[in-house]
């Protein structure tokens, strides 16, 4: 009879998510020469093979793939029955999974994670940043940090308060060759800095003033699909730059960059924190989730939530 333990399973689902047994492990928090050991012996009480390994890459057999189909919604079934016994907690404990934009994580790190983190000792907190927005279910997180129309409708989502604006910047050597843009139809005549949103679609540049609004598809000399490098092309004079007005406000004070066009950039909603509605709250989730309410001074606002 084949006795397969959570740990088991999690492991085969952290694999199958990420598709490389380093990546799991860090996950998991093990070695991957560990993780590694643990599976073949799981395969081997199974009697099959899940996984085909290669030097380069790791994909699911065709029973391992049948396997994560059948278990997986029945192992998030029994981690939301143990999150459920823990809320019942009253003294928060464990680690909570947060999935954020690397700019929404600069935004919330001090005011959110480290005063939680202050206020409750017994809990870990493990905060991953990429620029794609991910499906924080299947990819095993608690919750998510995006700005706020980039929320999925079926998702509950914490408004953090703050609104947020673009800007568009040059450096003062561009623009000792160039005229500033007066209105956004201008960019087209100007060299801008394209940038490759993780989806792979260009990114056009949003405007909005007195109630009329444009999108620019603007044209350049490099796309580029990362902020900091984009910042790095336009400060070396490249060309123009959309940026979020925080990430460039230093270097506008100091006179690296120029900004213009900047009564068509008004604040739009800020950033959210948001999780699936079908879900038992952990007491760690819950005092992470007052806290974020708290601090930002506003009620949980439901998306269109599932029932």
């Amino acid at each position: 009879m084949i006795r397969a333990g959570l740990t088991d399973l999690d492991a085969v689902i952290a694999i199958a998510r990420r598709g490389s047994f380093r990546a799991a492990a860090i996950d998991l928090g093990m070695s991957t020469t560990a993780l590694s050991h643990a599976i073949g012996k799981f395969e081997a009480s199974l009697g099959v093979r899940l996984f085909n390994r290669t030097t380069r890459s790791v994909s699911l057999t065709d029973a391992g793939r049948l396997f994560v189909e059948q278990i997986g919604p029945a192992l998030r079934d029994i981690h939301g029955a143990m999150d459920a016994v823990r809320s019942q907690r009253e003294t928060p404990s464990g680690t909570i999974r947060i999935n954020a934009a690397p700019f929404a994580a600069r935004d919330i790190i001090s005011p959110l994670i480290l005063e939680f983190l202050r206020r409750y000792p017994d809990m870990n907190v493990d905060l991953v940043t990429e620029g794609r927005l991910v499906d924080i279910v299947a990819e095993g997180f608690d919750l998510g940090v995006r700005v706020a129309d980039l929320v999925p409708s079926d998702m509950i989502a914490v408004s953090l308060g703050r609104p947020q604006r673009y800007a568009v910047v040059g450096s003062p050597a561009y623009f000792e060759d160039h005229d500033k843009p007066r209105v956004p139809p201008d960019l087209l005549n100007h060299s801008c800095v394209r940038v490759r949103l993780p989806n792979g679609a260009l990114y056009r540049w949003r405007f909005e003033k007195q109630g009329g609004a444009a999108q620019i598809d603007v044209r350049g000399p490099i796309t580029l699909d990362e902020a900091g490098l984009a910042r790095t092309a336009v400060s070396e004079g490249i060309g123009l730059g959309f940026f979020l007005e925080q990430d460039v406000l230093a270097d506008i004070r100091a006179g690296r960059l120029i900004r213009v066009l900047e009564d068509w950039t008004p604040p739009f909603p800020g950033l959210c924190l948001y999780y699936p509605g079908r879900r038992n709250l952990s007491a760690g989730l819950k005092a992470f989730l007052a806290l974020a309410r708290a601090s930002a001074g506003h009620a949980l606002e439901p998306r269109d939530a599932a029932p």
